[in-house]
């Protein structure tokens, strides 16, 4: 199912998002009661998707990215495929959801989109076995990886060019209904202002969706509604204030945001 958290009338909630936009009405969203890291129930209540806010599908205690996951990628920046996952973070602050501008940063020249797959976390664990992976997984959405690539290459940290406000779209809603194998051949596109610009699959990933589970919870927990970014494929490239990209993955949905100048 895909599972949106919303805003309407000024109340938050999540809810279950019905039908396709094809339909005569266009998709419904069932309010839940509680919330989906446990198990909920269905209100009955449904509102027209055209008469929410989406918001960001969770809100993560941390977000866990993975560099140079995607050999074509490493290669177009001038890197080697590492021996080990690069691991990196975004905080908090960095996240925003469908529809919400992105702010380019004032210390970079140089933003870059990166279309990835987003895994959610559905429960708290750690020193997760490869064989219980697809136990600790709620479900997948789309995340924009937005990078400030000349302060990444000019910082021997990747914290600013990747964590800085508003870097880190997540969205439409989280799908629970993909699979581990599936969720490791699902085709990746990126738009700028409708152009193609990357155009991939989690297939081409140099390590697994369970690989990268066993080595980041080696060394921490994670807790529900945290996200793991599973690289991004080759064809990244610059954003300028005003265009509109959009991150589309196989069987998920569409993420779409404006970058804006920074108030």
């Amino acid at each position: 199912m895909r599972i949106a958290r919303f805003s309407i009338d000024g109340n938050v909630a999540f809810g279950v998002v019905e039908g396709e936009p094809s339909d005569q009405d266009g998709p419904v969203i069932d309010i839940i009661k509680g919330h989906p890291f446990a198990e909920f129930e269905r209100s009955g209540q449904k509102v027209p998707l055209s008469k929410v806010r989406l918001l960001p599908p969770v809100l993560p205690n941390k977000v866990v990215g993975i560099g140079r996951n995607y050999a074509e990628h490493a290669a177009e920046l001038g890197n080697e495929v590492p021996d080990v996952p690069v691991v990196f973070f975004k905080p908090s602050t960095s996240v925003v959801g469908p529809g919400d501008p992105v702010a380019y940063p004032s210390f970079s020249s140089e933003v870059h989109y990166e279309a990835e797959l987003a895994v959610v976390i559905g429960r708290m664990c750690r020193e997760v076995p490869r064989e219980r992976v697809k136990d600790v997984i709620l479900g997948y959405t789309c995340g924009n990886d937005i990078t400030a690539r000349d302060a990444q290459r000019r910082e021997k940290q990747w914290a600013r060019a990747k964590g800085f406000d508003t870097s880190c779209p997540l969205g439409p809603w989280v799908e629970t209904d993909i699979d581990l194998t599936r969720a490791g051949d699902l085709g990746i596109m990126c738009t700028v202002n409708g152009e193609q610009r990357q155009l991939g699959r989690t297939s081409e990933m140099v390590r697994p969706i369970e690989d990268l589970i066993v080595h980041i919870t080696e060394a921490m927990t994670l807790l529900p509604g945290d996200v793991v970014l599973t690289g991004t494929p080759a064809g990244v490239g610059p954003l300028s204030v005003g265009d509109e990209v959009a991150v589309t993955i196989e069987g998920i949905g569409t993420l779409t945001n404006k970058v804006i100048k920074r108030g």
